[in-house]
């Protein structure tokens, strides 16, 4: 009977998976446009799930593969957020090179208050002296002079993540 329950048991066990939960502190989240933008991002994603409450959004996998392909998506729908976990952020790359006149893709800007909140951001950039950021925009540009890894530091720090063309 023992050797039975035993065996039950560790044989009940090889089908568990552990979860892994990775959170996002810092995500731009200002209305439901935003929080459903998030949790849509990632929801063709595998056994995963993903909660956003306030700035903080929550993934839960049962892999660590699948929450970082979670977090590579809600970047790439133009949030970002510090991850717990350092192994699930994508790596990021970005050039001290002095930039005069960009395009900005992929950046959430669903309504005034992140159009508000980006054109913050964008202010803070040193050398930055002008900018075209619209309401349910696609794109935005910055004229300046200014670093690419500047501009993208000051959107992440304010929880957006885009691309610079």
């Amino acid at each position: 009977m023992k050797y039975t329950l035993i065996a039950s048991l560790l044989f009940l066990a090889s089908f568990a998976q552990a979860e892994t939960t990775v959170t996002l502190e810092g995500v731009h989240n200002c209305c439901k446009g935003c929080t459903n933008g998030i949790v849509k991002s990632a929801a063709g994603i595998k056994d995963t799930t993903v909660t956003a409450e306030g700035k903080t959004v929550t993934i839960t996998a049962k892999s660590q593969a699948n929450a970082k392909k979670a977090v590579a998506a809600i970047m790439e729908a133009g949030y970002y957020g510090k991850p717990s976990d350092e192994s699930a952020a994508p790596s990021a790359s970005s050039s001290a090179k002095k930039l005069t006149d960009v395009t900005v893709t992929g950046a959430h800007l669903c309504c005034q208050k992140c159009v508000n909140a980006m054109t913050a951001a964008v202010k803070d950039v040193p050398g930055v002296t002008g900018y075209t950021i619209e309401n349910k925009a696609k794109t935005f540009t910055v004229q300046g002079e200014f670093t690419e890894s500047d501009l993208l530091a000051s959107m992440n720090k304010a929880g957006f993540h885009g691309t610079v063309k």
